[in-house]
C-alpha cells in the first residue's frame, strides 16, 4: 500500500464540493469501500441504478464505473485502497444492506479507529492504518459470504448494461461511436440504448458522455496540460470540437472550467497527473 493513496475520507470530502465528482459516471485507479451512515441517495453500480441509505456498504473495485447522487442529508465514509495491494478484496462491485446492529457497529468501530490513526500522526500510523483496512477487508468478505447478501439473479438487460459499463473504461478515450460498443456486444445501437436506460435511468450515450466529461474536468482542474492536448487524449477530432462539447454539457468552456478551479489548487497537485497525456508532436 502507498501512503499517498491509502486513506479514509468522508463522502463530502470525496465529492470535493462539486457534485460532478461523484455524480458523473466514472471509474478510479483505486478500490473504494463506502459506508453510509445517514441519509438517502442513488447510485450507479455494476450497470444498474439503485438506492442507497444508512448502513449500506458499497465496494467499488478499481476500474469499475459508478456514480453517486448524494442526498441533502447523506453522510458516510469512503476507504480508498490502492490497486495491487496484498489485501484480499472482492473482484466485482458489491452493494450490501447491513441489518444486524452488531455487524454495523463492528465496521463503524474499525473505521473510527482508522480515522484516529490517520488524524493523529503517531509513530507507525501508516502500519496501523493498513492493519485497520485489513480488518475492513475481512469484515467485507465475511458479509459477502452471508446468504442474505447473495445477489439476486440478473436479467438479460442488466447483464448487457453491466457489460457495456465494463467497456467504458477501456474505450472512452478512443472517440468510438455507439455503433462500436453495440457491435462488440452483439446488439443494435437502438437495443443497447434502450436496455441501458431501463437499467440505469440513462442512455448508453449519456453514460459515455459523463465519463468523458469527468475525465476532462479532472484533467483541466488538476493539471496544466493545454486543452488541445486533453482533447486529443480524449479522442476529439479537434480542440474546437472539444470546446463546443464542454460548453454544451457544462455551460462553460475548458478555459472557464480551469479558471474556476484555480483557487482550489496547490502547488503540488499538477505534477502527478502530468505524465497521463502525451504532448502534441
Amino acid at each position: 500500500m502507498t501512503e499517498i493513496s491509502l486513506q479514509i475520507r468522508t463522502l463530502a470530502q470525496l465529492a470535493g464540493g462539486d457534485g460532478w465528482r461523484l455524480g458523473l459516471a466514472h471509474d478510479q485507479v483505486h478500490h473504494t469501500l463506502i459506508w453510509v451512515t445517514r441519509g438517502q441517495g442513488r447510485m450507479l453500480l455494476d450497470g444498474r441504478r439503485r438506492g442507497i441509505g444508512p448502513h449500506n456498504a458499497v465496494f467499488v473495485p478499481a476500474g469499475s464505473v459508478y456514480s453517486i447522487d448524494l442526498g441533502a442529508q447523506m453522510l458516510g465514509q469512503a476507504i480508498i485502497v490502492p490497486d495491487g495491494t496484498a489485501l484480499r478484496l472482492p473482484d466485482m462491485p458489491r452493494h450490501l444492506r447491513v441489518r444486524d446492529v452488531h455487524v454495523q457497529t463492528e465496521l463503524a468501530t474499525i473505521i473510527e479507529a482508522a480515522q484516529r490513526e490517520q488524524s493523529q500522526g503517531r509513530t507507525l500510523a501508516q502500519d496501523a492504518l493498513e492493519a485497520h483496512v485489513a480488518l475492513m477487508s475481512v469484515w467485507l468478505r465475511r458479509q459477502i459470504a452471508q446468504e442474505e447478501h447473495i445477489p439476486s439473479p440478473s436479467t438479460a438487460g442488466e447483464r448487457l448494461s453491466r457489460r457495456f459499463t465494463q467497456m467504458i473504461p477501456k474505450h472512452y478515450t478512443s472517440g468510438a461511436p455507439m455503433a462500436f460498443y453495440a457491435a462488440e456486444l452483439g446488439v443494435t445501437p437502438t437495443h443497447l440504448t434502450r436496455t441501458v436506460k431501463a437499467a440505469t435511468g440513462k442512455t448508453a450515450a449519456d453514460l459515455l458522455t459523463e465519463r468523458v466529461i469527468h475525465a476532462a474536468r479532472t484533467l483541466l482542474e488538476t493539471t496544466t496540460h493545454p486543452a488541445r492536448n486533453i482533447s486529443h487524449h480524449l479522442g476529439f477530432g479537434s480542440a474546437a470540437y472539444f470546446t463546443r462539447f464542454m460548453q454544451q454539457h457544462t455551460g462553460r468552456s475548458p478555459s472557464q472550467l480551469r479558471a474556476s478551479s484555480l483557487p482550489k489548487k496547490t502547488g503540488s497537485r499538477a505534477a502527478p497527473a502530468r505524465q497521463a497525456i502525451k504532448a502534441d508532436a
